[in-house]
């Protein structure tokens, strides 16, 4: 897979799209996630459901960070914060009840920390995304 595709799947299933990539062709085909959230407006993705039900066999799913990978992936964040203020509110958010809540919110908080947030888990993600495409030889 091309660098360019990782970077789609990264930045879809950061989204909150569920993502396929087909074992022969290579190509990605995104979906709703239903489960997750099952409010979303799954008719404008009808067709690449139907192209996943009737073929699932000839894909792969490139899964989501469940929520023990996000959450290290924050406490990684932290590490590399070198404000001592920003990291020790960011630490505190993170041993709080509603932890994601509460770090998004010191994030969105933080000044430049918040950009750099963002550069950190994009290059995350993608590394992420990088080992799944390895292990299932697309």
């Amino acid at each position: 897979m091309t660098d360019e595709q990782i970077n789609e799947l990264a930045d879809n299933l950061d989204s909150g799209l569920r993502c396929f990539v087909h074992k022969g062709k290579k190509t990605i085909v995104t979906t709703p996630d239903t489960i997750n959230n099952p409010d979303c407006d799954s008719e404008w993705w009808d067709e690449a459901t139907e192209e996943i039900e009737n073929n699932f066999d000839s894909y792969v799913e490139i899964e989501k960070m469940d929520s023990h990978e996000s959450f290290r992936l924050m406490e990684k964040f932290i590490d590399t914060v070198d404000n001592v203020p920003v990291h020790d509110r960011l630490e505190e958010a993170l041993r709080r009840p509603k932890p994601f809540a509460n770090f998004k919110f010191d994030i969105d908080n933080s000044g430049l920390y918040r950009q750099k947030w963002f550069d950190f888990k994009k290059l995350q993600m993608i590394e992420w995304v990088r080992g799944q495409v390895i292990v299932n030889d697309l």
